[in-house]
């Protein structure tokens, strides 16, 4: 881990929001760890900074505690992306989405923040207990971003995510960064030849995040 009083400059700010306990610090641990554990609730925030080709992109996670919605317009700030995260077996999850976490982003974003859904713990999905159709979440997901070229994109934005089984987890940056961030041909192959690599500078000093007992 870098030491903490290191400081990079940024080309994208991704924040990643939704309600308590969906899964999102286990989502980004998954990504940026390359492996699940189980994680205590975040308070505050956490920041970690990811190498994509070029280019130093700051993710933000944030807790999904409706007392702490002030600091999550805060930390939405200048925000490029946005990932808003629900749970595939937890329909009030979804709403509050559309309630508080979308007017959120919009009030404190530009309009060309890219908003990205994800429905997490697909590996919980067993049969009957889906709550939002794919369909739903595909249509909410291109309502809420109609500054887009779809014609650029390889599909809606929208995912279905197991941070357990690392099922899409890679997959939603991914396709956030080559949005956002466009690599040339060069700069591809350049990726392909490195080994995966993650520039952790740990949580902020100033804004280091408490934790609580909760589920991840």
């Amino acid at each position: 881990m870098a030491t903490p009083g290191i400081k990079k400059k940024a080309d994208l700010k991704v924040i990643i929001l939704g309600e308590y306990s969906v899964g999102k610090t286990c989502f980004v641990n998954r990504y940026i760890e390359g492996k699940f554990e189980k994680t205590e609730a975040t308070i505050g925030a956490a920041f970690f900074l990811k190498q994509w080709g070029p280019y130093n992109v700051a993710v933000w996670d944030t807790a999904g505690d409706e007392r702490f919605s002030g600091l999550s317009s805060f930390y939405c700030r200048n925000a490029g992306a946005a990932i808003l995260a629900f749970d595939l077996c937890i329909e009030n999850t979804f709403e509050t989405l559309k309630s508080r976490f979308v007017p959120l982003v919009d009030q404190a974003t530009e309009d060309n923040c890219f908003k990205v859904i994800v429905g997490t713990k697909l590996d919980l999905l067993n049969p009957g207990k889906r709550k939002v159709t794919v369909d739903e979440a595909r249509k909410y997901s291109r309502e809420i971003n109609p500054n887009v070229e779809y014609a650029k994109l390889k599909h809606d934005p929208y995912f279905e995510t197991s941070s357990l089984e690392g099922i899409n987890v890679d997959e939603v940056f991914e396709y956030i960064f080559g949005h956002c961030l466009p690599l040339s041909d060069v700069e591809r192959i350049k990726m392909k030849n490195k080994n995966r690599g993650t520039v952790d500078l740990g949580e902020s000093t100033a804004m280091t995040p408490e934790k609580k007992g909760g589920c991840c």
